[in-house]
């Protein structure tokens, strides 16, 4: 017997039509010009300018309407080089010369012309050359900095990244000024051909997390990447855990920190959020503005992110399960007003629950994809009308009303959206295994969601670090966050290169 096997489809290149695009340019313009306009077919966007130099060499102004500077291309090149006073023929490095450009790149072959035009840089050729000048004349319309919505604070700085790369690259080269931030760009999409930035920090970040994150992202073969969750899907190390392994923000400053403590910086072109790698359980827990007021007041409410990420997991099922399975548990004077409270209600208390959650979510969800106003305004009533209304209709207890309010509260107290979205999805099963086996159902679902998040890695470092394993140095910016005269060291497990990151002994003395 012999096995049939599927043979893999080749991957088509985006150019159709076009196989030797590697080769070089042609002397001949005429035929440049015919090359190019057959792969950019159909495209009415593309703008041919040809033109003479001093009235003598023939040349070609190659460009995207809408993606190049024409103010610049009328002033800068064609003005100084249709000009009468030169007395000769050029070539193109002279030609080069008399345009007042700081960003001219050689381009040698038709890809690197595509590659040009597609970033907004018009293409200059010449007769009788067989290279062409990329002008850096690239513009075009782009959304100005503000405060990033999804990651608001109460104190700290209000700018967040945007859909540029070079103004995202800029704003961190703004916080860490130093040579030692490196850049690594590498292109991904075969259609799309979107830019990549890896960001780290030489002599800070291990050189194996880096080499591990380039890897990862040049195994990648796709047609686009309109986002960077495109990338986070393809790289991270589980893709069937619901947790997040990689961090996004829109942050330069928390973009900043991570970089500070020898994590790296993926940035991608077209989207405000960049991943940070790796990241562990608690660094969903840990707001921007954790950091920039009063240890005491930041280690509070750090404490309480973290109480109330257990009552919006566990809450729901310990009322299942209590209510079905251990009455002994509760007072009997509670007990008896639960059972009023419950004696028209048609359901089980898990279908309840589950009806109840599943109406809350789809409330979340629309209030998110809705328009601001209209939906803060969806959110708030409708939940007060169907509440009310199914309350009065007998179909829930008001009590399962207060756990589900109290649930839904606790839940938006996770700063991160994509850890806070899993902890509402396990809730759901969890809900189940309280309903069919009470208390053994709600232990069990603890258990394997501990089992699953010690088994967890984030490009090799444990997901549950630095409770396990156990470091007891980073308990101090873990559950709580000390005060930043005992913060000397950077994360074990990130920065272990440059190991100290500020002096020791800065706690302030009281003068006597």
């Amino acid at each position: 017997m012999f096995r049939i096997l599927k043979k893999r489809p080749q991957k088509q290149h985006p150019y159709e039509g076009m196989s030797n695009r590697n080769l070089p340019l042609s002397s001949e313009l005429d035929k440049n010009l015919q090359i190019l306009k057959s792969i950019y077919k159909g495209c009415i966007d593309v703008i041919y300018h040809p033109f003479l130099i001093a009235g003598k060499t023939k040349a070609l102004l190659v460009y995207i309407d809408g993606l190049s500077d024409t103010e610049q291309i009328d002033s800068s090149v064609l003005a100084p080089l249709m000009c009468k006073t030169i007395d000769k023929s050029i070539n193109l490095q002279e030609t080069c010369e008399k345009i007042q450009l700081s960003n001219i790149r050689v381009v040698k072959t038709y890809d690197d012309c595509i590659k040009n035009i597609s970033n907004g840089n018009p293409i200059l050729l010449m007769e009788h050359e067989e290279q062409g000048a990329a002008l850096g004349l690239a513009k075009w319309e782009k959304r100005s900095i503000k405060e990033p919505e999804s990651e608001s604070v109460i104190r700290g700085p209000r700018e967040g990244f945007v859909e540029t790369l070079g103004v995202n690259i800029s704003m961190l080269r703004r916080k860490i000024r130093s040579p030692n931030l490196k850049m690594k760009k590498m292109n991904i999409g075969s259609y799309s051909d979107t830019s990549i930035i890896i960001a780290y920090i030489e002599g800070i970040a291990n050189q194996s997390l880096i080499d591990e994150v380039q890897n990862r992202l040049q195994k990648i073969e796709i047609d686009s990447v309109l986002e960077s969750g495109y990338i986070e899907e393809l790289i991270e190390d589980n893709v069937f855990s619901p947790f997040p392994q990689l961090l996004d923000t829109e942050r330069p400053d928390v973009a900043s920190a991570n970089l500070l403590e020898g994590r790296v910086v993926i940035l991608v072109d077209g989207t405000p959020f960049v991943l940070i790698a790796p990241v562990s359980f608690f660094s969903f827990f840990q707001a921007p503005d954790d950091y920039y007021q009063r240890y005491l007041i930041s280690s509070v409410i750090r404490i309480m992110r973290l109480f109330f990420m257990l009552i919006s997991v566990f809450l729901p099922s310990l009322y299942v399960a209590v209510s079905s399975f251990h009455q002994e548990m509760v007072p009997t004077t509670l007990l008896l007003s639960m059972a009023s409270l419950r004696e028209s209600v048609p359901f089980t208390a898990m279908i309840e629950a589950l009806i109840m959650e599943i109406v809350f979510e789809a409330l979340r969800e629309a209030g998110l994809r809705l328009p601001k106003q209209v939906g803060a305004a969806v959110s708030i009533v409708g939940a007060l009308v169907i509440g009310q209304a199914a309350v009065q209709a007998g179909l829930v207890s008001p009590l399962m009303v207060i756990v589900v309010a109290i649930t839904g509260i606790a839940s938006f107290m996770v700063p991160r959206y994509s850890e806070g979205i899993a902890l509402r999805m396990i809730r759901f099963p969890i809900m189940i295994l309280a309903g069919t086996m009470g208390l053994h159902g709600l232990v069990l679902g603890f258990i394997a969601i501990v089992i699953h998040l010690c088994k967890l890695r984030s490009f090799g470092v444990p997901y549950l670090s630095p409770i396990a394993p156990t470091i007891g140095q980073e308990m101090r910016d873990a559950f709580i966050r000390s005060p930043w005269w005992m913060l000397n060291t950077r994360p074990h497990l990130t920065g272990r290169i440059n190991k100290y990151r500020q002096a020791p002994n800065q706690q302030p003395k009281p003068k006597k």
